[in-house]
């Protein structure tokens, strides 16, 4: 037992009562793994979905480039993908991708249609720049930035995140024994889904290899991003613009470089809170002035709350440990 006590009991009883049919939950500090373990019929090396936890590791790729000087948050997807846009009157740049107001249209998350074709669909939602609404489909056009600036495939810049913070399990490969339950009657097909590779969506990792990702940035140490790149990707890009759903003002959040910034959610006890959540339930979240993050992994097609589970009982359970 650690001192974390509060929120593995939260874990368990959700698990062991139901709704969650398996579970992982992973705490660290700067220094390291402090406490993991495995619910139901699951192992603490098991690979989960991890659903739109993909965006922020496939910002990390992006921002090296910058680092490099090899974009800039102001690169047009045009540079990448000459075609796109064609009907628009404004231009959409990495920082819209990357902070949900490119005003791409969104297609399902399993689009049959191919992600660079739905990417490419005629029309727009809104003006860049304008509106924050939440988009999978951007991310489509920051891997085709990434693969115009690296001059090699996108996904070997995301599996290069993982090298530099010792977390060489996260890959597009599907190698988890955890499907989303339920994902069919949640309008998903799954197996569409996986095959996509998606890179708004579509990784899948270990809970230690999340840890050792946010271990990594809470050190700060220049592995993973720089301390400067690890300033900006946190710094709030839809400030002061109308949020539409799911993501509305009363949330009390903006989107960074395709992080998630809690800085003022009405259910944290913690102000500088920062991550992603996944579509089945999965959380992966780092609160450096108290230096902890933590990882939960589970596999509930339409996420946990449509059980009425709150994720932010965990958030508190772990913050106040901490």
């Amino acid at each position: 037992m650690t001192k974390f006590d509060h929120a593995f009991d939260w874990v368990r009883r959700h698990v062991d009562d139901g709704p969650l049919p398996t579970a992982v939950l992973g705490i660290a500090t700067s220094e390291g793994v402090v406490a993991l373990d495995a619910f139901g019929a699951a192992s603490v090396d098991d690979h989960y979905p991890l659903f739109s936890i993909t965006k922020p590791i496939v910002g990390l790729a992006a921002l090296r480039l910058i680092e490099q000087g090899r974009l800039t948050p102001e690169t047009p997807l045009t540079r990448a993908i000459p075609s796109f846009g064609a009907d628009r009157d404004d231009i959409v740049r990495l920082c819209h991708l990357a902070s949900h107001t490119s005003g791409i249209i969104e297609p399902p998350l399993d689009t049959p249609r191919g992600l660079r074709t739905s990417l490419l669909e005629p029309g727009r939602d809104f003006p860049a720049g304008t509106v924050s609404r939440y988009s999978t489909i951007a991310f489509e056009g920051i891997a085709a930035l990434i693969e115009d600036a690296s001059g090699a495939p996108w996904e070997r810049a995301v599996a290069e995140v993982g090298e530099r913070a010792d977390a060489a399990g996260i890959t597009f490969d599907d190698v988890s024994p955890h499907a989303p339950v339920d994902a069919a009657e949640h309008g998903l097909d799954w197996a569409r889904m996986a095959a996509l590779r998606h890179p708004g969506a579509g990784l899948f990792a270990r809970a230690a290899d999340l840890l050792a990702l946010g271990s990594a940035l809470l050190r700060n140490d220049g592995s993973v991003v720089s301390p400067v790149a690890f300033e900006a990707m946190r710094r709030p890009l839809t400030a002061g613009l109308p949020k539409l759903e799911p993501y509305v003002e009363s949330r009390g959040q903006d989107w960074g470089f395709t992080w998630n910034v809690r800085h003022s959610a009405p259910g944290l006890l913690a102000r500088d809170t920062f991550g992603h959540g996944g579509w089945a339930g999965t959380e992966f979240w780092i609160t450096p002035s108290l230096d902890v993050c933590f990882v939960f992994l589970t596999n509930v097609g339409g996420g946990i709350g449509r059980f009425g589970l709150d994720a932010d009982e965990l958030h508190n359970a772990v913050a106040a440990a901490a």
